[in-house]
């Protein structure tokens, strides 16, 4: 093989380099002949950073392929081009130039964005997955891994109201309450926080159970769909959440999905504003204490 026919390829990236690299390796699909390995460098953000890249790139004649957001740094990494004679191909700037003018506007220049997209989108996947798996009272044994436990009697939307709140991010479980069984005593281990309960007005969920035997082709008759029945497991139901002060009820009659998670997910962030300011205040408590002399 001769000495030109082995060639590296530098990546630089403000970010992770990965995109990039995926780009350089699939243009590199059409020179199969060519033997390329690759150099990358990550979360480039300063200028005696990309110095001290150039000045290897020079020394042995590599090509520099760069994914940088900051219009200071690309015109740096431009002037190293000329100054130090290395061949170049900015992949970012000329596309951000142009969704600049199509946009008539400038963009933020925030190095890394795509890969906190990409925690964004994988830590919803996993609080998917994770609610998929404790759905109706599955695993509870890994009830302190939720970030929500939703509890209710069947037919008060705790199922899809769990889909829901785990596309926003959110580990879920549903725990079902049945009357005359015992709650199940993990329940009570856990983070009380956490345990936010489902109620519905008795005519509600009377229709809801009966359209549900319609649908099913069952007969009506029975505890399930019986108007004292419901009546009773409701009363039952609201009860023991009056038993436990720190449960948040929510009546989800005649509610959108939307409406009821938005409350859920302002009372989370009510909670978790009051930890922090409680923390910051316990943190200025101790540092105003006088010392000892």
């Amino acid at each position: 093989m001769a000495l030109h026919d082995k060639l590296k390829v530098i990546v630089i990236s403000d970010g992770t380099g990965e995109t990039a690299t995926a780009i350089t390796r699939a243009a590199m699909t059409q020179f199969a002949d060519k033997d390329i390995f690759f150099t990358r460098y990550k979360n480039v953000r300063s200028k005696e950073q990309i110095d001290g890249i150039f000045q290897e790139a020079a020394i042995h004649h590599d090509m520099v392929v760069y994914t940088v957001v900051s219009l200071e740094l690309r015109q740096h990494i431009a002037e190293l081009t000329r100054k130090e004679h290395v061949r170049a191909v900015d992949l970012m700037g000329p596309l951000l130039t142009s969704f600049s003018n199509f946009f008539e506007a400038e963009p933020s220049h925030v190095p890394g964005l795509l890969h906190a997209v990409n925690d964004d989108y994988f830590n919803r996947v996993a609080a998917i997955e994770f609610t998929l798996n404790h759905d109706d009272g599955r695993n509870i044994e890994s009830l302190e891994a939720a970030d929500v436990v939703l509890v209710g009697i069947s037919r008060t939307s705790k199922t899809p109201l769990s889909i829901y709140l785990s596309l926003e991010g959110l580990k879920v479980v549903n725990v079902p309450i049945v009357k005359g069984l015992p709650l199940p005593e993990k329940l009570f281990e856990v983070d009380q926080r956490k345990i936010f309960c489902l109620t519905i007005d008795p005519e509600a969920l009377l229709q809801i159970r009966r359209n549900r035997l319609s649908r099913l082709g069952a007969e009506k008759s029975g505890e399930y769909a019986d108007k004292q029945k419901v009546i009773d497991e409701i009363d039952w139901a609201n009860g023991l959440y009056a038993e436990n002060k720190r449960w948040p009820v929510f009546n989800v009659t005649g509610k959108a999905l939307e409406e009821t998670a938005a409350e859920i997910m302002k009372l989370l962030n009510m909670r978790k504003v009051n930890r922090f300011k409680q923390s910051k205040r316990f943190q200025t408590e101790e540092k105003d204490e006088p010392s000892e002399s």
